[in-house]
């Protein structure tokens, strides 16, 4: 993923307990800290707590931003998944350093959440000054129409997952979106979903 010009990763692993979590979490640290890339681990802010990993996401149904800065116990990028307009504002409003804005399309990712849809790309980007990744559903094929709908950063998740070459997926999201300099992956420590989000400059 890095080879493909994946500028941050983060760490999913719903099913795993925190011990299995920050085993991954430091082996995965040691090679993305080699390339100065930030890692994000997702829903487990305690794991800050035992890696030195750059920042913790955390979703609606998951601690708030305020605890999950308390359990990472220092200074760490807190994230928060939203499904909604209101639900970005007050991401912000609580002191989300970004947030993740989605699902933009239909998604197994999310399968509680309806589409939002690309309407709704250039209200949440007035309305929100922190930075936004839209995510849900979003590939390679449909990346320009998002990007003309006014997103300025992506989270693709299963078009890298599933791609035959990574590497070549990756590059290739950084040619149709030229201009773009931030790709961020998701990697989960069972081989589940990974994500590159890609921010316009």
């Amino acid at each position: 993923m890095i080879e493909g010009g994946v500028d941050l990763i983060q760490l999913r692993g719903k099913d795993q307990s925190i011990d299995e979590l920050a085993d991954v979490a430091d082996a995965l640290h040691k090679i993305t800290s080699r390339s100065s890339i930030p890692l994000i681990v997702n829903d487990h802010a305690e794991v800050a707590r035992r890696v030195p990993v750059e920042g913790v996401h955390v979703g609606q149904d998951d601690d708030s931003i305020q605890i999950a800065r308390r359990k990472a116990g220092r200074e760490v990028l807190v994230g928060k998944s939203t499904h909604s307009l209101e639900q970005a504002s007050a991401a912000q409003r609580k002191g989300a350093d970004y947030i993740g804005f989605g699902p933009i399309f239909a998604t197994p990712t999310k399968p509680d959440y309806p589409p939002i849809g690309l309407s709704e790309i250039k209200k949440v980007h007035s309305d929100v000054s922190v930075p936004i990744f839209c995510i849900g559903g979003i590939k390679l094929d449909n990346l320009k129409e998002v990007r003309s709908a006014g997103a300025q950063r992506v989270a693709i998740v299963s078009g890298l997952l599933k791609a035959p070459d990574i590497i070549e997926y990756g590059r290739a999201c950084k040619r149709l979106l030229l201009g773009i300099k931030l790709v961020t992956g998701r990697v989960s420590p069972t081989g589940g979903h990974q994500t590159s989000n890609i921010e316009n400059s």
